[in-house]
This record gives structure tokens, sequence and C-alpha cells, in this order.
């Protein structure tokens, strides 16, 4: 059900890489890459689609990262032979800390992310590469992303892709074993793992999500199934909750043609 077709998939995300960065003017695209199999997937498209030579990476990790994440970041990195950085985050954000002290996890990992991106950012500026966002549709769907953090790019190549079916298009992009088998991660804190703060495992919530969003089904119909009509209406709720994280933020109107509602050219408009 949820299947798709690789070599279609590849050629579709290569095609739109090169499109996002080239229609914008730009001739490069930068990557944050954490270790994980969602950067890693979009590192190698993205090199695909304009090269090494106009694909870069920053490796970003705070003190209480994972040495793994590291060695996998860089392992991705010297096998696709694309340029990247490693900038340690921690100095900024601990001396944020200092200042405002919390013991909250998940308002650390939170600046962490947009940390991340702000230095995204900054060498989007100064290496005149656009940035490619990492978020997949399950994390988009449900809201599992940062507000100015991973949620914040130009473009996101894979958001159209569940998680589930990354696993096989990574091992169809040959990303090394040690990436795809390892348990998904946002690396907030020691041992967090996304299914355990999610509450549901990926296969089951990739389902649900399959059957709510691309088959429009109602609850009922996808009890039948075999999931529990309180598991649907918790992703259901998930959904309609992270609204506001995947619309861009809404406009007054009060005059004739309003940013977002009347005035919805393509970027592309005037060529």
């Amino acid at each position: 059900m949820l299947e798709i077709n690789f070599e279609i998939a590849e050629k579709v995300i290569v095609r739109f890489i090169r499109d996002s960065v080239h229609k914008n003017n730009f001739s490069r695209a930068i990557v944050g890459v954490s270790g994980g199999l969602d950067s890693a997937v979009v590192l190698a498209l993205t090199e695909k689609a304009l090269g090494s030579r106009h694909t870069l990476a920053l490796l970003l990790p705070y003190k209480s990262s994972s040495g793994k994440s590291l060695v996998h970041g860089k392992m991705i990195c010297e096998q696709l032979k694309v340029r990247f950085e490693v900038l340690d985050i921690s100095p900024q954000i601990d001396a944020y800390f200092n200042r405002f002290p919390t013991e909250d996890r998940i308002l650390i990992g939170n600046k962490c992310s947009r940390e991340r991106m702000s230095v995204l950012y900054d060498f989007s500026a100064r290496k005149e590469a656009l940035v490619a966002g990492t978020s997949n549709k399950s994390e988009l769907l449900i809201g599992y992303s940062t507000l100015f953090g991973d949620s914040a790019a130009a473009f996101f190549p894979i958001g159209d892709l569940y998680k589930t079916q990354l696993f096989d298009f990574a091992r169809f992009l040959k990303i090394p074993d040690e990436i795809i088998k390892k348990k998904p991660s946002a690396d907030l804190w020691k041992e967090q793992t996304d299914e355990g703060e999610i509450g549901i495992s990926y296969r089951e919530l990739d389902e649900i999500l399959y059957n709510l969003v691309d088959l429009r089904k109602r609850v009922p119909e996808i009890e039948e199934i075999g999931f529990s009509g309180a598991t649907i209406k918790k992703i259901q709720k998930m959904i309609v909750n992270s609204q506001y994280k995947r619309t861009m933020p809404p406009v007054a109107k009060l005059q004739n043609r309003t940013i977002g509602i009347d005035f919805r050219y393509l970027r592309d408009w005037n060529k």
C-alpha cells in the first residue's frame, strides 16, 4: 500500500531539486546533515541533482549529541564526495541557557533545532546556496518538527515520502547500512528515539496517515483495518493541531490583493 517506484521517485525529486535551485537563480544547495536517514537521503538526491561541487553540507552537533551521529554524518558526506564542515553549536546554546536556565529537554531541543537552522541560513548567504529541508511526510503531517527550526527550508525534497518509504528508498540510493538500521532519532537527548517520543511505531503511524490523508478514509473505515479508534483520533488530532506549522502566517485582508489569499502567483510567474 505504501510501496512506490523508487526509480520514478528519484527522477521526480532530482528534477524538483534542480528546478527549485535554478529557478531561484542559485546554483548550489546546502544540507544540514545529522547522521540520520532523512538527511542522508536528501544529501544523496541533492548530489545527484546538482553534483558534488554544488552540494554543501553542515554537521552541527551539540555536546549531548551521539558520537555516532557525527561519524555517520561524515560517512555519507565522504561517500558522496560532498564538501562538509563541522560546527559545534554548544557554545551559543550554553551561553543562552546560562542566562535563561532550564531543565526542560524539549526547550533545549527546540533551541538546538533553531540554532542549527540559523547557522544553515547564515551559511546559505555566505555560500549562496539554498537550504534543502530534510523533513519527511510523517513528521510534517503530525507536526513532529520545530517551527523555524527543522521545519524551515527553501524546499523539501522528501516532504511527500513517509518515513517507512524512506528506509527502502535509502537502500535503493545505497545509503550505508549503519545509517539505515539504527533507530530513528532527532538526537535531542541521550537514548531519545522518535517512536518513543511520538508514542507509536512509524509503521503504524504511516499506515494510519496514509489512510487518513491519501485515501481520505474515515475513522470507522480505518478501524476495520485493525487500528483502535483512540489511536486514529490521536493521530488525527496531531494533524489538526499542527496545521499552523504547514502554512505561511495568515495576513489580515485589507486591500484588493492580499499575500497568501489573492496574490498567489507561482515563484516563476514573471519568467
